[in-house]
């Protein structure tokens, strides 16, 4: 009985050190926290056959806070126009972004477009037309006890960002 008492304080002593420090290395511990900001940049089509698809989706994610940003994983959801590109992504990517910078990541998507394949194919012949999009979702941040930050974002990209092919 007289070993249990410092093994259970030593353990203490190091679960209150462990928490401590992963609290100060989470950024949603931080009152000030501004949730990172997620854009898809371009779409390359890599393969386009009759029942599958493939794309690389290229996002930047921007950090506006004063500490970096652990990333673990993004679950997503992409719309060109009115077609729904991807309905339930998900990237387990990690990687950090500096404070008050940006990082850049690809995502490679599987998908099978055909019975949204005439509207996707008409969408693309607008050559002069700008194609909105919109991405939506979570990005899961911090490292042992993070938190999952919703985004939404919409733009336009060009038929040159939409068909570059992808090297």
């Amino acid at each position: 009985m007289h070993l249990r008492a410092p093994t259970a304080k030593f353990f203490g002593f190091w679960l209150m050190t462990l928490l401590a420090g992963t609290t100060a290395s989470t950024s949603w511990a931080d009152e000030a926290f501004q949730s990172p900001v997620l854009e898809l940049t371009q779409v390359n089509i890599s393969k386009a056959g009759l029942l599958e698809q493939d794309f690389v989706l290229h996002f930047r994610i921007s950090n506006p806070n004063e500490s970096k940003l652990s990333v673990r994983g993004l679950a997503y959801k992409v719309h060109l126009d009115d077609i729904e590109l991807v309905s339930d992504g998900e990237s387990r990517q990690s990687f950090t972004v500096p404070a008050r910078s940006y990082q850049e990541f690809e995502v490679p998507v599987t998908t099978n477009l055909w019975r949204r394949m005439k509207p996707l194919v008409k969408l693309l012949k607008k050559a002069e037309d700008p194609i909105p999009y919109r991405v939506s979702g979570e990005v899961k941040t911090g490292r042992l006890f993070g938190r999952k930050v919703p985004f939404f974002n919409s733009g336009e990209l060009t038929k040159g960002e939409m068909l570059a092919g992808n090297p």
